[in-house]
């Protein structure tokens, strides 16, 4: 559905406009991390685990009744077609803005899968209270989305990438320092600067992914774009728990947690490198020629 359903919305959007449609796209989606957990906590305790199940039931059946509504299709056609169109990852924005997805959305889902282990097991804190910081994660990604949107066309993929790197990378490394000690506002601070700096990479991965890729390319590049988007998810949390895992029998279960913490952020910064390279200039005279 995510594959084909970008591939159409993209398409009907310039270069140029997609940066404030992706944002638009991303600002609903981060509704699911920021409502799911309290929605889903009302179910059990209202109607039971169960509805749990039904709990997308009324989503996608509007869903459904939207697409026969706003969908016009005049024919079909049946047609063989290859699974994946891998030449375009000759596209240096589209393979770059993938390396993006691997190395700083990936990482922040492993250190959401890792980090509540460690907060609830080392750090001592409630499941409630661990559970809570995904709240200031939330406000921060909102933020740092809209102003993807709103400064892409000014500056170009660039800098935003190198300061979501920065900030998500300092965030996972003040959790390297996190002790039973540490005050809830202190860790507010390092979940915001993580969803700040992981929401502004990755809204401006999706905005210039497709930045040069022709509008009859769109869905197999979307395609790829999404197998990355699911592969960098579940690439991350494998790599971050069979490190983990690995330095517990060498080293004390803190220690462990800390060092894996810190390969964490180094994998965060390896897009610094492939930006430095970037032509941005480039990026912006394709934005700036698609503009009226």
């Amino acid at each position: 559905m995510i594959p084909v359903g970008q591939a159409l919305t993209w398409q009907q959007f310039k270069p140029h406009e997609r940066a404030g449609v992706s944002s638009v796209v991303m600002m609903v989606a981060l509704l699911a991390p920021a409502c799911s957990p309290a929605i889903g906590g009302l179910l059990v305790e209202t109607c039971g685990w169960r509805w749990i199940f039904f709990a997308t039931l009324p989503v996608a059946v509007l869903t459904l009744l939207l697409a026969y509504r706003w969908l016009n299709v005049a024919s079909t056609t049946m047609a063989s077609a290859r699974l994946l169109h891998l030449p375009l990852l000759t596209d240096r924005l589209l393979r770059f803005a993938m390396i993006v997805y691997l190395c700083v959305p990936g990482m922040f889902i492993g250190i959401s899968v890792v980090g509540m282990f460690y907060l609830q097991n080392v750090a001592q804190l409630s499941p409630a209270a661990a559970g809570s910081l995904m709240l200031p994660w939330s406000i921060a990604s909102f933020v740092a989305i809209m102003l993807t949107g709103r400064y892409f066309n000014r500056l170009g993929p660039r800098p935003l990438i190198i300061v979501g790197c920065l900030l998500q990378a300092a965030g996972i490394l003040l959790l390297t320092n996190v002790t039973p000690a540490t005050s809830h506002r202190v860790l507010m601070m390092i979940f915001a600067l993580m969803g700040a700096g992981g929401s502004l990479c990755s809204s401006t991965a999706q905005s210039g992914a497709f930045l040069t890729i022709a509008r009859w390319d769109m869905p197999e590049a979307s395609a790829l774009w999404n197998l990355n988007r699911q592969l960098s998810f579940f690439l991350g949390a494998t790599l971050l728990t069979l490190l983990l895992n690995a330095l517990q029998r060498v080293m004390s279960l803190e220690v462990a947690y800390r060092w894996t913490f810190i390969a964490a952020a180094g994998i965060t910064l390896l897009p610094l490198i492939y930006a430095v390279c970037l032509n941005n200039r480039q990026a912006l005279l394709c934005l700036k020629k698609e503009r009226p």
